[in-house]
């Protein structure tokens, strides 16, 4: 049999494209390899629940000089583990997502003065960031955009409108070689939490110069962490007052945060400077006040506050949540009326370090049942275990164990575990009720008495 030849024959270009294509092929591969695995080595170094503050960070910022200008700020979360990403804020390669998967844990707006920034980053990016869960902390000025300022709104924080208004306190202002200049102020009205600001009082006042914000009341989200002095008020220090100003004495916030129902947090800072090296160092004297401070409180201020926004305080975790009755320790699948039960939670705080036992008086469980039959407080061990003992309702149905603890400053908890209830068998019930030996009486001495009647009135005469 004949073999025709074209069967086997070969074009010659064929062989000269071939390995050009398997080239092709290869770098493909590789390159998806190569991409990855960087992603893969992102996403192990990100947010965890077993070790909340190994992150990464973005950092925007309008002119790469704040790495050095801003540089003690940056080194402190550096040294407290955190690694960060700085990028100009109008840089086109800018992206949060890759792959459907956050690439950052914690995003830094240093950049006040961007109207727009670079590659997919918007304010609906930035939103839908702090919507998964992700930190952010916003630094604004005098010279602040409309950007920020949007973002700002979207958060329950809202700048004054007059763009040329500053922070303007007669009365607390800092003491400087510039007289008159009364834009610098010397604050010192702190909330009063040890969970935002840390257990050490801040004795020095904070250096701030920008612009005041006030906080929308329909946002109960939103704090005041430093707040302007009674003789403060927001103008534009240029030109005189033709009208009363927007924003005036303690109303005005210098420093806020929100904590986000998803337990997400954010920062917003009127004044960049305050975040700078040379506030941090800078001796303050408060205006009418004999105290000097070799050193602001900007530094404490702002490390504490960095502490609180990327969880390293303030972070609580439930574990081991378990009931059972009492004097059993199997978890039983359904209870029975009035049976007494236990209900046990162990709870956890984030010390930046190891997860340290939460103690608290205010835990508290609820038997719920479409409104709450049992609402108990929670005895501790102070070793991170919380106890609960009571009986169950003389109510059958679905019921629901529920723990939602919400505090200020702290992550809220919230745990809801799913139990039936059933009523008492039909020979579960006692054989004689204690609530019923007077009618057992009524009875039987009804019968006494008719044994006795008929007795007499048959044999009497």
């Amino acid at each position: 049999m004949l073999k025709s030849p074209t069967l086997h024959s070969e074009d010659p270009t064929s062989r000269t494209l071939k390995p050009k294509e398997d080239n092709m092929a290869n770098f493909s591969i590789a390159t998806v390899f190569v991409a990855s695995i960087s992603l893969l080595l992102s996403l192990t170094h990100s947010f965890s629940l077993e070790n909340p503050t190994d992150r990464r960070i973005l950092v925007l910022v309008d002119d790469l000089a704040l790495k050095s200008s801003h540089s003690i700020f940056f080194n402190s979360l550096q040294a407290r583990g955190f690694e960060l990403d700085f990028k100009l804020s109008d840089d086109p390669k800018i992206a949060l997502q890759r792959y459907g998967q956050h690439l950052y844990d914690g995003l830094i707006l240093f950049s006040p003065t961007t109207e727009r920034f670079g590659g997919s980053l918007d304010v609906a990016a930035i939103l839908d960031f702090v919507d998964s869960g992700k930190d952010l902390i916003v630094a604004a000025d005098a010279n602040a955009s409309d950007l920020i300022r949007n973002i700002a709104a979207e958060c329950g924080i809202d700048f004054d409108e007059d763009q040329s208004a500053v922070v303007i306190d007669h009365g607390s202002y800092a003491v400087s070689e510039t007289e008159g200049d009364h834009t610098l102020i010397a604050a010192d009205d702190f909330i009063q939490s040890d969970v935002l600001l840390g257990s050490t009082k801040i004795e020095a006042p904070v250096l701030f110069k920008g612009i005041g914000h006030s906080l929308n009341p329909a946002n109960s989200l939103v704090l005041k962490v430093l707040s302007a002095s009674p003789s403060a008020y927001s103008a534009n220090p240029k030109s005189k007052l033709s009208s009363p100003p927007s924003l005036s004495g303690s109303s005005i916030s210098l420093v806020s945060v929100v904590q986000a129902r998803n337990n997400a947090r954010i920062v917003f800072s009127g004044s960049l400077d305050l975040f700078s090296n040379k506030f941090f160092k800078s001796p303050v004297q408060k205006a009418g006040s004999s105290n000097k401070y070799a050193k602001s409180g900007n530094q404490q201020f702002a490390t504490e506050i960095s502490k609180w926004v990327f969880h390293e305080r303030g972070h609580l975790k439930a574990v081991n949540v378990r009931h059972h009755r009492v004097g059993e320790t199997d978890e039983p699948s359904i209870y029975r009326i009035n049976d007494d039960l236990e209900y046990l939670v162990e709870i956890y705080e984030w010390s930046g370090s190891s997860w340290e036992p939460y103690v608290a008086n205010d835990v508290q469980v609820q038997f719920y049942m479409m409104s709450p039959y049992v609402l108990k407080t929670m005895s501790s061990n102070n070793k991170g275990l919380y106890i609960a003992s009571f009986k169950v309702p003389d109510v059958y149905g679905v019921f629901q164990f529920k723990v939602e603890y919400q505090r200020l400053g702290y992550t809220s908890l919230s745990l809801a575990k799913q139990i039936p209830v059933r009523p008492f068998r039909h020979n579960e019930y006692e054989r004689f009720i204690p609530t019923a030996f007077p009618y057992y009486g009524a009875s039987f001495s009804t019968m006494a008495a008719f044994f006795i009647f008929s007795f007499v009135y048959l044999y009497s005469k």
